[in-house]
């Protein structure tokens, strides 16, 4: 019988990423910070106006969608790439920029995917820890680091799961020590922090931003997102990309939830409310738990922090564990304030 072909070594030598998807329905959500109200209604009407057997019918058409969020968002249309997620972003932005055995610079622990995509492509990773005992964003010991040989700098800004962030000055300050770097700046908890930049694509060349519609849009089933760029680097990235990868229904979603920026600074609103709620119920509670700039809580349940999430998971509460990178610590995404309250509640019972 003949062997079948064996994989490249870069995947050998990864570890499988599965996150705990399944058995979520019913349940209160916290544990993928995602909106737990949904989408504005305004999507689900537009949808319903726009589609029909004959429109899902044929390939997507992209103009319309890049020309209003490009409008949205204050950049040009030639400046926005549409992607199937972040998660298709930091794809094409490695597959563009990096080559195996070339330094890709990385925060520990940060989102999963930074990792996952620059493995696969071979890269050489250097990993800068966040600060241990406040878990801060580390910009000294990251701009140490930089150097000639970088190739990519991914960073969530804030960073998920540490809620941390750095201010501009500090993206600044690592656009201009990596000038030949591709910079990737995650702002998909943007609006809860409000720190972006933008601003700075004009000035800076080697400045990549990523949004996505996953979290604050209400959106995270259909897996749209934006990656921003000078129109010269778009242009490469949209040499990797393959040419449907974005639906045309998450295209017309995007479109809609942008058309409704009221429902979106109400739940902002209310989830950085509900945040404060949750850190004061924690402070009486005497559960020690690291600030955040995002819409959720790092605590820090010790020992008992797989036991905190299953038997939260028995009353019908869906947290995430995180002691796999940050000993016995779980990450609570925070909606409103009644559902504050449910955890709370859930939480007194098992503590």
């Amino acid at each position: 019988m003949a062997e079948s072909p064996g994989p490249r070594p870069a995947v050998l030598s990864m570890a499988p990423y599965s996150p705990p998807t399944a058995g979520r329905q019913g349940k209160l959500r916290l544990d993928f910070n995602e909106n737990t109200l949904g989408c504005s209604p305004r999507v689900i009407e537009f949808l319903r106006e726009r589609l029909s057997p004959e429109a899902l019918a044929v390939y997507p058409e992209y103009g319309e969608a890049r020309r209003e969020l490009a409008g949205f968002f204050g950049v040009a249309p030639e400046e926005l790439l549409l992607t199937n997620g972040t998660d298709e972003a930091i794809q094409l932005l490695i597959n563009t920029y990096v080559d195996a055995g070339e330094d890709v610079c990385l925060l520990r622990p940060s989102y999963a995917m930074y990792r996952f995509y620059a493995e696969l492509a071979g890269a050489r990773l250097r990993e800068i820890p966040y600060r241990p005992d406040t878990l801060a964003f580390p910009l000294d010991e990251l701009l140490a680091a930089l150097s000639a040989q970088t190739r990519a700098v991914l960073i969530a800004n804030p960073n998920n799961p540490t809620g941390s962030g750095v201010e501009l000055e500090g993206v600044v300050r690592i656009l201009e020590k990596a000038p030949g770097a591709a910079v990737l700046i995650d702002e998909a908890y943007y609006e809860f922090s409000g720190v972006t930049a933008l601003g700075l694509l004009a000035r800076y060349p080697n400045l990549f931003v990523s949004r996505t519609f996953s979290k604050v849009y209400g959106l995270a089933a259909l897996r749209l997102g934006c990656l921003f760029s000078q129109r010269a680097n778009i242009q490469h990235l949209s040499k990797a990309q393959s040419p449907y990868s974005v639906n045309a229904v998450a295209a017309l979603a995007a479109q809609a939830a942008v058309r409704d920026p009221e429902y979106v600074r109400s739940y902002v609103a209310e989830a950085l409310t509900a945040r404060d709620l949750l850190c004061r119920e924690l402070e009486r509670l005497g559960i020690p738990y690291y600030p955040s700039r995002a819409n959720f809580v790092l605590l820090r349940a010790g020992e008992r922090a797989l036991a905190v999430r299953d038997r939260l998971r028995e009353a019908g509460v869906l947290v995430r564990d995180r002691s796999y990178e940050l000993p016995g610590c779980v990450r609570v995404t925070v909606g409103t304030r009644e559902q504050v309250r449910r955890f709370v509640a859930a939480l007194e019972q098992i503590w």
